[in-house]
C-alpha cells in the first residue's frame, strides 16, 4: 500500500516508518503541523524530518505553514480541548492530501506516542477516514516508542521537549517549575 504519513517530528517516524516498510507499504512523509511553535522549534523539527527523509530516500510533502495566530485563536476558545481540535486539524489535512495524491490510505507518527490521547487520536482518524472518503490504516506503535527514541538519540536527533504547541510547552515547565505559574 502507499502511505502518507503525517510526521509531527522526526524522532517519532524512526520506528513508524521501518515497521511500515517491513510490512511492505510504501511510505511518503506528510509535514503539516502549524500547532507547533515557537519559530525555532517549528524550523528545527521541519530541518531534521528533510534530513532524515533524504537519507531515507522518502519523498516528503510538504504544507509548510508555520500558524501561530490561526492556531492560537483556534486553541483558546477551548484549551481543554485543543488537543482533539489539533488532531483534527492535522489529520484532515492529510486524508485530504493522501486522496488528492492517489494514496491507498494515511497514518501518522501521533499513533508512537504514549503522550498523545490515543483513543481519541483513533476515533478522529476514523472520522476523517470516512468523510475524505480514504482508507486510514491503524496501528498502535506505542510498543515501539522507547526504542524509537533511543535510535534517535543515537542518531543525534533534534529531540523536542513538549508536544509542539505553546500550551504544551507552558504545561512542561509548569510540572518541571511547579504549580506556581498561571494555567493555561
Amino acid at each position: 500500500m502507499k502511505v502518507l504519513l503525517h510526521v509531527c517530528c522526526a524522532p517519532c517516524s524512526v520506528m513508524v516508518v521501518e515497521a511500515l516498510r517491513q510490512a511492505g507499504h510504501e511510505v511518503t512523509f506528510f509535514w503539516y503541523n502549524p500547532n507547533i511553535h515557537p519559530t525555532t522549534e517549528y524550523v528545527s523539527r521541519r530541518d531534521q524530518l528533510r534530513t532524515y527523509a533524504k537519507e531515507l530516500g522518502i519523498d516528503v510533502i510538504e504544507v509548510d505553514h508555520y500558524g501561530l495566530s490561526a492556531f492560537v485563536s483556534q486553541a483558546i476558545q477551548d484549551l481543554d480541548n485543543r488537543c482533539l481540535q489539533c488532531y483534527e486539524d492535522r489529520l484532515l489535512r492529510t486524508a485530504l492530501t493522501a486522496k488528492a495524491n492517489q494514496f491507498d490510505c494515511f497514518q501518522s507518527t501521533l499513533f508512537i506516542s504514549p503522550y498523545q490521547r490515543h483513543d481519541d487520536l483513533k476515533l478522529i482518524a476514523e472520522m476523517v477516514a470516512e468523510k475524505v472518503g480514504i482508507a486510514f490504516h491503524y496501528q498502535d506503535f506505542r510498543p515501539l516508542f522507547r526504542e524509537g527514541q533511543t535510535r534517535a538519540r543515537e542518531m543525534a536527533f533534534y529531540m523536542q521537549k513538549y508536544c509542539g504547541c505553546i500550551f504544551s510547552e507552558a504545561e512542561r515547565y509548569r510540572k518541571k517549575w511547579g504549580n506556581h505559574q498561571e494555567k493555561s
